[in-house]
């Protein structure tokens, strides 16, 4: 039995004749959905028909089946022919059909044709980091040589200073009249002691590369300073007792008194950066 197509719904009177043409081909009441099938309406109708058909509506069919329309032979592309828009309401498990695109959005190109396949990113090869073998710490170098090396030149320079100090006004004192009375001080012995005490203790900071930078500058500066300091200081005692002389001329007095409080503010200088640029380490 074949029902004429028509792009309105099929009103419930006319449906009632084909259902009871349908029943009596088929010698029976005909199922639900053997009705949405032949007369192409959704499962309200079916049970409205079935009702009217004086007959109480049968069970549903476990088997639910999606309803596919006809190819429409008027339809020169082919194309099948659109469900009606009442059936999709009604209907209880048909497949959802595909929206037509429309001419602007089925011409669109697809975005991943359009712009292409993204290229794969290459990694990079990275190369396996192996730790490095700790190099192999020899024997450590003697000091003995050093000491040996430092006794003939402290024995020169303290001479050489305690000489410079006499030329220069440097000698005995008594630091604690009063209270020890017969105690007396050179003071002449505080040239070698502040003056090469202070170069070893700067060169011993500026080469050890564990000093924040700007005291390891200091040093440097400092170091040098003092060293150039002293081999002045022993060539001009040098000269000047060569040359016969007994006291200094004032302006070299005047550098060699100033020394002690030279070496006192470089002293405490260098100190106070070792302790506050503590994380400015520079190797």
């Amino acid at each position: 039995m074949t029902t004429a197509k028509s792009a309105y719904p099929t009103p419930i009177e006319d449906l009632v004749p084909q259902a009871r043409q349908l029943a009596d081909e088929l010698g029976g009441l005909p199922s639900r959905n053997r009705l949405m099938s032949e007369l192409r309406i959704g499962a309200k109708k079916a049970n409205t028909v079935l009702d009217l058909l004086g007959e109480p509506t049968p069970e549903p069919d476990p088997v639910r089946l999606h309803l596919v329309a006809e190819p429409d032979s008027n339809d020169s592309a082919g194309q099948a022919t659109e469900p009606l828009a009442e059936e999709h309401g009604e209907a209880e498990n048909p497949e959802p059909e595909p929206v037509d695109p429309g001419p602007v959005e089925r011409d669109k190109p697809d975005e991943s044709t359009a712009h292409g396949q993204p290229e794969p990113v290459e990694s990079e090869q990275v190369s396996k980091i192996v730790n490095p073998e700790p190099p192999t710490v020899g024997k450590p170098v003697a000091r003995w040589p050093v000491l040996l090396l430092a006794l003939p030149a402290f024995v020169a320079i303290w001479s050489g200073w305690v000489g410079l100090g006499g030329l220069t006004g440097f000698g005995i004192v008594h630091p604690l009249p009063g209270i020890w009375s017969g105690f007396e001080l050179n003071t002449a012995i505080t040239l070698p002691i502040g003056v090469e005490t202070y170069a070893a203790y700067a060169l011993r900071v500026w080469l050890s590369g564990q000093v924040p930078h700007r005291a390891r500058r200091f040093a440097q500066i400092s170091a040098l300073g003092s060293l150039g300091l002293g081999a002045l200081g022993q060539i001009a005692y040098h000269l000047m007792t060569a040359a016969g002389m007994t006291s200094a001329p004032w302006w070299i007095t005047t550098l060699v008194a100033c020394l002690p409080v030279a070496v006192l503010g470089m002293g405490a200088a260098l100190t106070h950066l070792l302790h506050t640029d503590s994380t400015e380490v520079t190797p």
